[in-house]
């Protein structure tokens, strides 16, 4: 194979900052909630290639044909697959979930989910046309480029949406968090690009939430001395703790510290705990995105030691989240403080700010 540019060539990324930057020379685009991937192609020899530098082809094979039909004959291109599902509020959203239950062994399950819940990628730069490499070209002009080379894209192929004004970015990052999208990326207009480095910058959304501790994990490095992440809950409608995500990123410090802190809540931590049925560390949901347990195996590594210690429903602890998926923390959320002076009976799923979902057809412009 001779692709313009030989992979794998690994992603270039975004810093993480407070506030969409209002200095010019930025193109804002949406952030799109998928699998990051660089499509090449050399004729009909094509390959998806994963943010980390690996073949996800196998994954998503009904995006092969359409690629190969909408795409230049030589061309290596940036982009996000996601699946777009219509939502419980008759609009249409981005479905992480369903994204992931696509990294399965079996060839028969992949096939039947492909036509079940179809993928499309999102296009959003370009690193080589033909026999040029463009990397060292300023990102104004690959976005130039991008546009004339997918003017006539058809579904499932689509170019993000991109402006430069700052009123419109900002309108887009706060109504545009009920289809899905995470965030906006600032990408500077002289920028190159530049593999595997930070050198865009991303505004993602946060929120505070008070929930209930239910259970911990130990630190991979620390069994019995350092603890590794909080297991949190929410009560639902039907007054059941629901597991809602975990809060991680604590200093070693605070990893020591939180023995003690949850030493006293273990003691018959199972007795009539609400999720004690799931205590052993060998659950495995892989096949059902919407049961997510605490001691599930991981999908991208079955080796993980994700068993956990129960604790009694007692403590209750302020987080920092950036968005909700389903019903559960998208990602990981953040300690902010415990709260003492709130009940856990308190800590529902009513406290959490509802954004209306917005359509992504509108997005795309169709």
């Amino acid at each position: 194979m001779a692709y313009p540019i030989q992979p794998p060539v690994l992603p270039m990324l975004a810093k993480r900052i407070d506030a969409i930057p209002t200095a010019p020379g930025f193109q804002f685009e949406p952030k799109w909630d998928g699998f990051r991937t660089i499509i090449f192609r050399d004729g009909d020899d094509l390959l998806i290639q994963s943010r980390d530098g690996k073949p996800l082809d196998r994954y998503f094979p009904e995006l092969r044909a359409a690629l190969l039909e909408q795409l230049p004959a030589r061309c290596v291109l940036d982009g996000e697959i996601v699946i777009a599902r219509a939502d419980a509020h008759g609009g249409t959203a981005l479905d992480f979930d369903a994204l992931q239950l696509r990294i399965h062994p079996a060839a028969s399950r992949i096939k039947l989910l492909a036509e079940q819940t179809p993928t499309s990628i999102v296009f959003f730069d370009l690193l080589a046309l033909d026999d040029r490499d463009m990397q060292q070209t300023s990102f104004a002009e690959r976005r130039r480029e991008l546009e004339q080379l997918l003017r006539d894209a058809k579904p499932p192929l689509h170019l993000t949406p991109a402006t430069e004004d700052i009123a419109v970015a900002e309108d887009w990052f706060r109504r545009f968090e009920g289809a899905g999208l995470d965030g906006l990326i600032a990408k500077p207009l002289d920028g190159l690009y530049a593999p595997d480095k930070r050198t865009q910058f991303k505004v993602k959304h946060e929120r505070d939430c008070d929930c209930v501790v239910a259970g911990f994990r130990w630190h991979k490095n620390g069994e019995g001395t350092h603890v590794g992440s909080l297991l949190l809950g929410l009560y639902d409608d039907a007054g059941a703790l629901q597991h809602v995500g975990v809060c991680a990123s604590f200093t070693e410090a605070k990893r020591r510290d939180l023995v003690d802190k949850l030493a006293p809540y273990r003691k018959n931590a199972l007795e009539n705990h609400p999720w004690a049925h799931w205590s052993g560390s060998d659950a495995d949901t892989s096949s059902n995105a919407e049961q997510r347990v605490p001691g599930a195996k991981s999908r991208w590594n079955q080796h993980k030691d994700l068993s956990w210690i129960a604790l009694r429903p007692e403590l209750v602890v302020e987080v920092a989240y950036e968005h909700m998926q389903g019903n559960r923390f998208r990602h990981l959320a953040h300690f902010r403080r415990w709260r003492t002076d709130k009940p856990p009976a308190a800590c529902t799923y009513a406290q959490l700010e509802v954004v209306p979902p917005q359509e992504l057809m509108e997005l795309f412009g169709r």
